[in-house]
Order: C-alpha cells, then structure tokens, then sequence
C-alpha cells in the first residue's frame, strides 16, 4: 500500500512544482514604472534628446517624455537601475528631474493566480473624458485593484480586485475623495471569508482538487507532510533591526507559515511555508503590506526543492544559519558579435574560470548565455562586464533566479532551473504592441509599401494598416526595437508618422441586445463571466434596456465569440444595430414645424376671412354692425372672435417660436424668432390690455385690436421652417444609404490543412471578426476589408473610388468592403470589420461633416440681432420721455384725455398715457414682415432654380452660394464624362489586307463577349462607326485580367456586306471568304509578348505618347500580326471648360482633386483650364482639403458625384451634386445639378446672388412702413395734430407684409444665362494652358511635386480609366516588377493601386 502512495505523492508534488514555478514571476520581468518631473526643457528637440539619451541606458524598457506636462514616465527593470540613477542620468544633460511617482507594473501577473471579485460602482458627476481617464488613472495604482474600465455614458466603473487587499467601501470612498458621487450598485457576494477558507479559495489548483487527491488513495498525512515548500524571497525597503523584527513576528503568525527567517545584510528572507494554505503571492501581498508599506518583495524562483521530504532538524538549523550560502543564481545574458564555435569556446572557456561561475552554457545560434553562479561571490553585472571586456556587446536579459541547493534535491531541480530561465526569457519575448497615425498615404500601393518594409525589420512580428483611418496597428518585439524607432522607419519611407498615446478608440466596441434575463443577478452572472473571458476589457449590462456594452481587443476575441459566450450562459443575444442618430432628429424638428404650421393655418383661416370679411365697404353697414355689436360694454363679438383664434395660434401653434427664441437669449443673441416671438407677444398683449381697459372702464365701442397680426405671420413663417427642415432632413437619409451599401451577411469559412474548405457558415457582417476567411462569390459584395488568400477576380470598386475602371484581384490584394466581385470566387482573410472598414470610415466622415459644418447665420437673423435692442429701447425711452413732460406740463396730457373721472389721479393719467404711447411704438416698429423676408424669397428661388433643373435643399444654400471663393471639382464622371471612350485608331498593317472597316468589325465583335469598360467602349465605337447594331460571331474567348482577351471571330464579312450594300465588286469573292475565321489578340504590351509578338519601336513610342496625355492604349493582333492600336480615354465634357473659364471671370479659383493619378489629372487639367490639381486624394484628403480652405475664410464649394465625394460634399460650405451620381453624394450635397450640365455651377451661383438682393430689398421694404410709424406713434407730431390712430398700425403691418411678397415674387422673372450668353463673353479669351502651367500636388501634400523626382509611386501605373502602364517608364526602387502593363487598372509588382 505504501508504493502507490508514494507515487501518488510524488505525482502531487511535480504538479505543485510546475505550478509554482508557472505563476510566480521572476523578479528580471518585474518592470517598474516612474513618472520623472523635468525642469528646463524649451522645445521638441529637448524631449527627443532626453528620449535619444536615457532610452540607450542599461536596464531602461522605455521612455515617453512630454514638453507639455514637464514630465517623463520610464518604464525600468528594477535589477538593473533604480530611480535615482534615472534621475541622475537626465541631471547630467543638465536638465534639473525629480521622482513625481513609481509604481510596480507587475503587479496583476503576481496577482493572475488568486482569485479576482468584480464590483460595479455608480459615478456621477462625470463631464467628460478627462475625468474617465483622471479616475481609472488614480483608481488603478491602487494596491489591490486589477482592472478599472470606467463608463461616461453610463456613468459607472466596473472594478476587478482582490477583496482580501481591498474592499468595495475603500474603492467608494477613493473614487469620493477624487469629488465624485459615488455609490455602490452590485458587487459579488463571497467576500466575507476565514482567512483559512480564504487561502484556500487562493491556492485552489484547478487541475487537483482535493476531492480528487482522496478519491486516489493519497494518504491525507503524507500529502499534508509532503507539501512543505522553503522558499527565499528578496525584500527591499528594510533600514534596521525593528524591520525585521516588524516582517517575523507578523508572518510567522500567518496560517501555513511554519517559520521565516529574515536577514538584514542579505535583504532577504527563508520561508517554510505549506502551499496548500497559502501562496507565494499572498505571501508577498502580506509582506508588503506591512506598515509602513515600503517593503518591496521579490520571488526568488527555483527555490522550492524540499518537497517530498520531511527535511531534518538540523539541515532545517543549517539552512536557516546561513540562507545564502547554498543559493545558485542563473543569468541570461545576451551576446552580440560572435561568429562562430570558437568564440563560444572562448567565452566558456574564460568565464567558467571566474570565481563564484558553476557552470556556463553559450548558444551561438540563440546569441546568448545561460550562467549558474553562487549569488555571495558574484553578479549579473560584474559577468556582463567580464564578456563585453572580451570584445562582445553584452546585455543581462535576466537575471537572479535563486534555487536553493539543500538537503535531497529531487533529480528536476537543474532541469526544473532551466525551466524557469526559459519561461523568463520566453515571457520577456512576448509581443507589444502599438499604433501609429501615419499622413501622406495615397493608395493601396504606399500601404503595402510601408506593410512590405515593415515586416523586414527585426522585431517586428505583424503590420496592419488601414489607409482610409491613417493607422497602423504594429505588433512588435520590446527587446528589438519600439515604437519611437517604428516611427522613424516609417518617416525614413516619406510618410509622417506619430505614435498614439492613447488607443481608446482602437478598442473593438460591440452593443448587444440580451433577451431572457429576468433580474439582476442575470446581469451579474453575464457581466462576471465576460469580466472573467480573456479578452474583455470591459462590459456592463443593463436590464431595463436589455443591452449590453462591451470593450474588447479584436485580437482575442469579437462579437461572435462573446454572443456564443452569452449563449452558452442560457440567455440569448444579438447585435444591435446601429441607427444613424442624425436621422431621428431631423425628422423630429420636421414634425415640430409641421404641427406648428398646421396649427396656424388651422385658426388663421378664419381670422383671414374675419379679416377680409371687415375690409368689405358695404353701404348699409349691416354685416359690420353684426360683429361689432357689442356683448358687454368694450367687448364687441368680433374681438372675442379674434380673441379665441389668437389665443390658440399664440400659445399652440407659436410654441416652439417660444422655445427657440428661449434658448437664443440663453445664450445671449437676438434671432429671428426673438423677433417673431416678440412681435406677435406684443400685439398679443397690447390687444387684450386695450380689451381688458375697455371692458373695465365700460367702453361704447370696442377698440381695434391687432388680433389679426400673430396668426398671419406664424402660418407663414412655420410654413417656411416646415419646407426647410423637409429638404434638410434628406441628408441625413445620406447616412442610411451609405450604410446600405454593405453587404448584410458574409459566408465564413473554416479551412483545412491545405486551404480546402472543411466548414461554411453564413454569419451576420457584423459578426465578421479580424482573422476570419471570409469567401465571396461572384456578383457577390466584399462584406469586409481584407486581403485575398486565394483565388483571383476582377472587383467593381467604382461605388467607393469613383473610378469606372474593375481592378484586379490575386492573392496579396487588398479588397474593399462594398466593392463587387466580378469574374472569381476568392477567399478574403478578414483585416479590418466593423467599424474599421472603408465604408464605416466614409460614413463616420459624412457624418464628421455633417455635424462640424458650421451653421449659417441667415440674414434676417443678423438683422434682428440689431433690430431687437433698437426696438427696445425707442420704447423705453417713450417711456421716460413722456412720463418727464406729463410731470412737468400735465396740459398736453389732459388734451388726450378731455373727459376723464375726477377721482383718477394726475400720476394715474401719465402712467397710463406714457405705457400707452411706448407699447403702441413697440407694436408698429416690430416689423412682423421681417419674418416673410427671407422665406419667401427663398421659396420662389428654389422654386425657380428647379424649373431650370437646379435642386436646392433649403434657403442656407442659396443664402451661402454668393459668397463662394473656391470651387472643387472633382475629375471622374464630374468634368469628364465617367466612361471611356474610343478617341484614335491606329492601323499598323497593310491596309490593302486588312481595311479600316474589316479590323473595326473584327475588333468589334471580339470585344463584344468583354464585360470590361474598354471593351464595352470599343464595341460602341465600332457600331457607330460601320453603322450596324449587328456583328458576326466570336468563340474561344478567353478574358485574362491585367492582360487582354484571346478568341477565335467570324461572320465579318456579312456585318461588312451590310454596310456596303450597293456593292457589287464584294459578291465576287463572297463565297472563298464568308466562312473566314481570324484568330484575335487585343490587349497590353505584355499579352502581345506572351503571345510572342514583337513590338516596333515606333508602336511603343505611338503608345507612350497617348498614355503622357492619360489614355489608355491597347493593341491589336489578327491572326498573329500586330494590325492596330486604339487608344482609349475618359472624355472631358463639352461645357467643361466653358465653365471654368466662367467661374474664373466671376473671381473664383478653380480647383481640380481626384483621386485618380497625377498623370492623368494633369492632362484633364491642361484641357479645362485648371491650374491647380490635388492629385491620388483619398475621401478623408478631400475632407482636410475642404477644411483647409475653410479655416483661410474661404468659401468653399465642392462638385462631385462619388460615394468618395460624399464626405467633402457634406463638409463644403456649398456641397454641389452632379444629377448622374451615386445616391449616397445626391443625399449628402445641397445643390443638385439635375441636367448634369456643369454650367448650372455657374447658374446657382449667379441664383444664388439674385435671390440674396431680393432679400435685402425685401427687408428694407419691410421695415420703411414700420420706422415712418415709429416717430407718429411715440408723439412727435402730436403739437401738430397728427395722433396715430389705431388703423395706421394694421395698415403699416399689411402694406409692409404685402409689399415683401410681391416683391419676393419678382424672383420668378429670373431667366437661366444660356451657353451662348456665356460663350460670347468668353469669346477669344479661353486660351488653352500648357502643362508647365498647372501645380500638381499629391494627396495632402502642399508641396508642388517636382517632375524631375522620382517617387516610388511615378513608375506605378495607378488605377484610372487611363492606366496601362508603358513597359519603357525607369524601373528602379525595386517597385514594378517584370509584370508588364495589366488590361484592367494595373499592379505593382502584385499590390493594384487603388484610388479613393
């Protein structure tokens, strides 16, 4: 019975063994991190020189210094250096540093093995991310606490911590003390334990239990005597006798600690301790928790070698006499410049002869050394030494792991040594990594460029880098290099690049929607297992809105896993899905307006009809005398009409005038609806206070009100907001079209050994994670950005780039989520999903620019901002005037009121005067028709732009149009046509053989079966020129993308009889050669070389001249000779320059930005009449470029037609959509040029200009009534007799209303300029521009690139209608490798250029 126990036991201890040697970190990983305070740095070069400086110094990881906060966080290996020295070392640059703070960033690994508790807290009085970064930065160096994930939105931290260190109350009250409310909402109950139980809980090993150990035989004594483990751990911080005293007494009366045994001199302790009642960890956790807190402890590994024997008093005695006497410390050091076995020989050789050395392993291959040496008579430091002075760079990789040599070491120790210095070395290797925002990327070409020359560099493990973000996500090897020297690389490339401090953002972030949970401890359970799941950063659920919000690292883990984690729980869970929030809103205000419209139409019919009704003359006054009876004295039935109406209108249907005038003079300006609501408030008020004085005072006749005025001006003033809001509402429809562009499902694969598929699965995309394979058919949409593995295609990617022209695909391309697959079925590795894709980036930039566009401040805005105090204070000063000379000479008052009661006082009479006078002078100089000013005229504006086929989207456009300085064309499909078109044909045979018609038909009819637009282009062409629709026939076609198509053409000569019908000399020869097959050849220069054809100087040379100007040319080959070349090219549209020219005239630049290539742009430029051109601009340059012009108060209008342009168009002060264009730019643009005519440019601006007059016109029509008003009715003429009497008023306000309308109707005589008006002013002045005249500049590069440098890029033909690279352009760099021209738009050396 003994034999098996032993072996049981044994069995047990090896796993005790491996475990604590797993889970307990050398003290070489231990890296430390300090904040340095510095004093005296001026400028950047200062921070570069301290990184530069301290960076290269022995045992520093890493180094962030920043100008602005004066400080520098170090990142250190405590064996190596310590504070002080750091700080030295940067006082010898002369710059003066003190300590600000240090903490030990290992300590969640020493923690990893115990168990964590999860509490949520509720913070309120969080305002922005300032104060989220400020608590989980205080909160996480907290002693105790593992991880902190703090929530803005939903106000609330989620903390994981160790509850026997610290307690959710300490947490509480830490986040209290930072000045946040904070209360705790749920936290896991186990906390309350034993400290037994609780060391327990610690040290259970999931892979023993002891259910496990008694269910095999193991005698519970011999378990209970074998686990007595003898550790040595380092403590730091002890100063004298009371220390060690103060770390003895206190431990010894931990449970399983059986005796400790600290020295002084060494700073070191021997614990003998049972492992099943307490951890190392928690021993150190103890120690260091000692007041007064400043102990440091360090585990010595390897040190655990008494397991399995009692050991005996006396080596117990010896052991404790003299701790360090048996220590055998290993360091790894690693060795650069040896070449071969001799070098080993000799550094074995010399440093096994040092004293205190046992023994020495060099690996030449590894480039390091792994030495055993006695701890007392050397160090890491003096071997280290000992190498470099032998001529070797030498660096301590680690250092200092101790096994104790005592008693009967089992035969694993040595081994078990090496194993310990492996898992050190292995766990310093692993992989950081870090993220870089890198400017002047223009295509998928620099992306792999940087991609390509990345992955050559030591120590970098992987490079993804999203072009439309600007970012790159770099894993890399610490020890090799960081992320300062990544940088620098990628700055050595020609591309700026900065490393992110903060990468919040690049954090996956997923909403789910769980249904199934019931109470809160559902909540509790998920949240605790997805805090638990590796990977998870952060998670919160709330019950009432069922949604859960979680933070993960895409790399572990995405919303697929964490759904099947849910789901393995027993709730159900789903993607929310995200609705674009600008969307709602609009709609929102759009119903407000309209309510608010119909509201007023509803009681201001009938006030109009009352109105109108009154207005009659009529001879026996019957009809007037009915409303004007009165029902008591002073109240006649028409003023109670008027009344009720008015009521109603003001308060329901003027409500949101209110609300919005509110918030205005919140913020202390004066609008529109200040005025609005000021104007109607007065009639309003003024009437019911002459009605309630009347009443009062038991009036014969009932006084005129202005009853009639709020109701009018409310139906038309809410009818103009209602229309504006409708046309402003559609673009945020842009967004939601943007969206439906994505594919909704992907079909992921799994994958066999040799990339056979063993599994399908059809997710949603939204499920897609980074790393999944994802296929796509053809016809099908990319559902992700990726790089295809497998299979080869064609792809559709004009939706995004704008450009007509399929790119082809092949293993290595980089493919766009959107694009359509053509021809293949291709296997994609996911690399960028969600909200990383090029598509989300798009739209997250409309919708940037939709909300940063600055709102215009309309007009009659500004007018009412002066107009308001003006009004004002003429009242006021009525006021005073009149109340000074009623004190001063009461006669002139008492003529006004000839009969009144004696009992009324003299102040009474002059009050009531004085209040009558300045509210009848507010009531006519607040002019209600400065309201219909501006609707109206641009109601008839917009309405006379859509008759000449110009759509504009509210009043702002139209208001803004005039102040253009800047216009942006785009180049695709905006100043050219957007298809290609035949422009020459070239015939290199013998005509007599082959005639022009006879290659036009063969031509034609073999590029019939292409789907490609060049061939599309060519047939068209080849119709039109023989006059037929029907062509002969074609078999054996075989389409090779990049290069050409091969097939076999016959029937030509019945498609030529037809055109030549009349003929006769053809009926000859008719029968020998209708049954004529030719064999055809069209395509590059690279298709007619693999088909052993040879190309003629003066061919190539023919074909290099047509691709300068930016066409493309294509050769073709009947029946193996070279017979033709046609060169093909996107047309410039017949108005184009015309236009340009125009908008010049006007003083407005004109600006060409393309993505297309730089050669091409140029041509296009030199035939408009451009002298400025962006070229290889991505959407987001398009955007920055828009902004730029802006922030120089410029006023910028942008033309275009791609999904692309839809974020400049969005951004633009003026966003102008060509009519023919993608939904998404009609959405998001506003102004769309529905005829497609490029002079309508012109013709909206010059609308644009008319209408702005008529608006100025109309405001002043609108106030000249109301100021001849104001001086009658504060008094001024009252010596000479003239009163105002209470008609002039609704006079003044009907004359002034009507007077704006008619005017505002006069905009309808506007007459569209046509293109003979413009081409006579243009007459002999558009001169063509020669190519030196225009600057070309390269994505978001200002500087006008020289023609004469040459970029890597220059010898890449780019993706544009007019691509296919010259075989003669310079090869050097490396960049274009023997590939030859493509037929589609062509590669370098295997990456397409992709134009966005």
């Amino acid at each position: 019975a003994l034999e098996p126990t032993m072996k049981h036991s044994f069995a047990f201890d090896n796993m005790g063994y491996e475990e604590s040697f797993e889970t307990v970190p050398s003290p070489s990983s231990q890296e430390h991190t300090v904040a340095v305070n510095i004093v005296g740095m001026t400028c950047q070069s200062c921070v570069q020189s301290i990184e530069g400086r301290i960076s290269k110094v022995k045992g520093i990881v890493s180094i962030k210094v920043s100008l602005e906060q004066n400080n520098a966080v170090i990142k250190y290996l405590q064996t190596e250096i310590n504070p002080e020295q750091i700080c030295q070392e940067i006082q010898d640059m002369g710059f003066d540093a003190n300590i600000a703070e240090e903490r030990l960033t290992t300590a969640a690994v020493n923690l990893s093995c115990l168990r964590e508790a999860v509490v949520k807290l509720r913070v309120e009085g969080m305002t922005c991310q300032s104060c989220v970064t400020n608590i989980e930065g205080k909160i996480r160096k907290l002693h105790g606490v593992a991880k902190i994930k703090v929530s803005l939105g939903n106000q609330e931290a989620i903390i994981a911590y160790y509850p026997y260190i610290i307690q959710p109350d300490d947490l509480k009250s830490h986040i209290s003390n930072l000045g946040y409310d904070c209360t705790i909402k749920s936290k896991s109950t186990p906390l309350k334990l034993g400290v037994l139980d609780l060391e327990r809980l610690q040290n259970a090993n999931p892979r023993e239990t002891p259910a496990s150990l008694e269910s095999d035989r193991v005698d519970p004594m011999v378990t209970e005597m074998s686990s007595t483990a003898t550790m040595a751990v380092r403590i730091e911080g002890m100063h004298c006798k009371s220390c060690v005293r103060n770390i003895e007494g206190n431990i010894s009366d931990l449970p399983g600690i059986q005796s400790i045994k600290v020295s002084l001199e060494h700073k070191c302790a021997v614990v003998q301790y049972s492992p099943n009642l307490i951890t190392l960890s928690a021993l150190q956790q103890a120690i260091e928790a000692l007041p007064p807190g400043n102990f440091k402890v360090c585990l010595l590994n390897g040190s655990e070698a008494n397991k399995g024997t009692s050991p005996l008093p006396a080596l117990l005695y010896d052991l404790f006499r003299e701790p360090l006497q048996n220590m055998i410390c290993t360091a790894v050091i690693r060795i650069d410049g040896m070449t071969c076995n001799s070098c080993v020989r000799s550094i074995e050789g010399a440093i096994s002869q040092r004293q205190g050395v046992q023994r020495i392993a060099v690996s030449l291959a590894g480039r390091t050394g792994t030495i055993h040496y006695d701890p007392v008579i050397t160090n890491g430091e003096e071997l280290r030494a000992a190498i470099e002075e032998m001529g070797f760079d030498a660096s301590v990789l680690t250092g200092n792991s101790f096994f104790s040599s005592v008693g009967s070491v089992p035969n694993g120790a040595v081994d078990q040594d090496y194993h310990v210095t492996f898992q050190t070395t292995k766990k310093l290797l692993t992989a950081e990594k870090c993220f870089l925002q890198i400017t002047g990327m223009t295509c998928a070409s620099c992306v792999s460029t940087i991609e390509r020359n990345l992955q050559k560099e030591d120590g970098i493990v992987s490079v993804l880098v999203a072009l439309m973000a600007g970012k790159a996500e770099i894993k890399y090897k610490p020890e090799f290099i960081q992320p300062l020297e990544i940088a620098q690389l990628i700055q050595n490339l020609g591309f700026e690049a900065t490393v992110i401090e903060d990468h919040a953002e690049t954090e996956g972030n997923v909403e789910l929607l769980i249904t199934g949970m019931t109470c809160a401890s559902c909540v509790h359970n998920i949240e605790s297992k997805l805090m638990r799941t590796n990977g998870i950063f952060y998670a919160s659920v709330a019950l009432a809105t069922c949604k859960a919000h979680i933070q993960f690292d895409p790399e572990i883990t995405g919303p697929r896993d964490i759904i099947k984690i849910i789901e393995e729980i027993g709730f159900h869970a789903s993607v929310a899905k995200r609705v674009p929030n600008a969307h709602n809103l609009d709609h929102k205000k759009e119903i407000q307006w309209r309510k608010s419209f119909l509201c007023s139409l509803l009681f201001g019919i009938p006030v109009l009809i009352l109105m109108i009704y009154m207005l009659i003359p009529d001879g026996e006054h019957h009809g007037s005398t009915v409303l004007e009876q009165n029902l008591i004295p002073g109240l006649s039935i028409l003023n109670l009409l008027f009344f009720v109406l008015c009521t109603f209108v003001q308060f329901l249907g003027g409500w949101y005038f209110y609300v919005q005038a509110y918030k205005s003079l919140k913020h202390k300006t004066a609008n529109m609806d200040v005025l609005i609501v000021l104007a109607t408030s007065i009639a309003y008020v003024y009437s019911c206070v002459i009605l309630m004085v009347a009443i009062i005072e038991k009036a014969e006749k009932s006084p005129v009100t202005f009853f009639d005025t709020p109701p009018m001006l409310f139906v038309f003033i809410a009818l103009g907001r209602w229309l504006e809001h409708i046309a402003k509402s559609k673009t945020s429809e842009a967004l939601a079209k943007l969206i439906s562009l994505q594919a909704t499902e992907a079909t992921v694969v799994t994958l066999g050994p040799d990339h056979s598929i063993i599994r399908e699965e059809q997710v949603a995309v939204e499920l897609v994670q980074r790393g999944d394979i994802v296929k796509v058919v053809p016809g099908g949409k990319f559902p992700v950005d990726g790089k295809v593995i497998e299979g080869s295609s064609m792809a559709d990617e004009s939706l995004i780039t704008g450009e007509a022209m399929p790119v082809t695909k092949k293993p290595g391309s980089t493919v766009i989520a959107g694009s359509i697959n053509a021809h293949g079925s291709v296997l994609v590795n996911a690399t960028h999903v969600g909200n990383d894709t090029t598509l989300a980036q798009i739209v997250k930039l409309v919708e940037e620019a939709q909300m940063s566009k600055a709102p215009i401040q309309q007009l009659a805005d500004k007018f009412s901002g002066y107009f308001v105090p003006f009004i004002i204070i003429i009242s006021t000063v009525t006021l005073i005037v009149w109340i000074t000379i009623g004190f001063i000479n009461f006669d002139v008052i008492q003529k006004y009121f000839p009969n009144q009661n004696k009992h009324v006082s003299k102040a009474e009479l002059i009050l009531r005067f004085a209040f009558q006078t300045s509210i009848t002078v507010l009531s006519i100089a607040c002019p209600c028709s400065l309201g219909l000013a501006t609707p109206t005229a641009v109601m008839v504006g917009t309405g006379v732009a859509a008759q000449n086929g110009i759509l504009i989207k509210g009043g702002k456009p139209l208001e803004m149009a005039h102040k253009i300085k800047t216009v942006m064309f785009d180049k695709t499909g905006t100043i050219t046509c957007g298809v290609p078109k035949v422009m020459r044909v070239l015939l290199l045979g013998d005509t007599a053989v082959l005639s022009l018609k006879k290659v036009l038909a063969v031509v034609g009819t073999a590029e019939a079966s292409s789907e490609h637009p060049l061939g599309v282009a060519v047939t068209k062409y080849c119709k039109e020129e023989l006059g037929t629709e029907s062509l002969g026939y074609c078999t054996d076609f075989q389409a090779v993308p990049g290069c050409g198509i091969s097939c076999k053409v016959g029937g030509v000569e019945a498609v030529l009889d037809m055109a030549e019908e009349g003929l006769d000399n053809l009926d000859t020869n008719r029968s020998s050669s209708a049954s004529h097959t030719y064999s055809v050849l069209i395509g590059n220069r690279e298709w007619m070389r693999r088909n052993g054809l040879h190309i003629a100087n003066d061919v190539n040379d023919a074909m290099t001249d047509h691709e300068t100007k930016g066409q493309t040319a294509i050769l073709v080959a009947i029946d193996g000779v070279l017979c033709g070349m046609i060169a093909i090219a996107d047309t410039v549209k017949q108005e184009a320059a015309l236009a340009v020219h125009t908008l010049k005239n006007m003083g407005i630049d004109v600006v060409l930005i393309t993505g297309d290539n730089r050669k091409t742009a140029k041509a296009i430029a030199t035939q408009v009449g451009i002298k400025k051109v962006f070229a290889e601009v991505l959407p987001s340059h398009k955007v920055a470029k828009v902004q730029e012009l802006q922030n120089g108060r410029k006023k910028v209008a942008m033309v275009g037609d791609g999904v692309n342009d839809s974020p400049a168009l969005a951004r633009a002060d003026v966003g102008i959509a060509i009519g023919t264009g993608t939904d998404v730019a009609i959405e998001a643009a506003d102004v769309v040029l529905i005829q497609n005519d490029l002079l309508d440019v012109v013709a909206s601006i010059h609308l644009s200009k008319r209408t702005v007059r008529r608006i100025r016109i109309n405001l002043i029509l609108a106030l000249i009534y109301n100021l001849l008003g104001i001086p009658i009715a504060a008094g001024v003429f009252m010596p000479v007799g003239l009163v105002l009497q209470p008609w002039m008023g609704s006079a003044a306000m009907a004359a002034s209303s009507v007077s704006v309308v008619l005017s505002s109707l006069q905009l309808k005589c506007y007459k569209k300029p046509d293109t003979e008006s413009y081409e006579a002013q243009a007459q002999g002045r558009m001169k063509p521009l020669t190519p030196s005249q225009i600057s070309v500049h390269i994505g978001m590069d200002d500087r006008r690139r020289d023609s004469s440098r040459s970029a890597p890029w220059d010898q890449i033909s780019q993706v544009s209608l007019s691509s296919l690279t010259s075989d003669k352009l310079p090869r050097h760099n490396g960049f274009v490798e023997e590939e030859g021209d493509k037929w589609s738009l062509l590669m370098n050396g295997g990456d397409e250029e992709q134009y966005i």
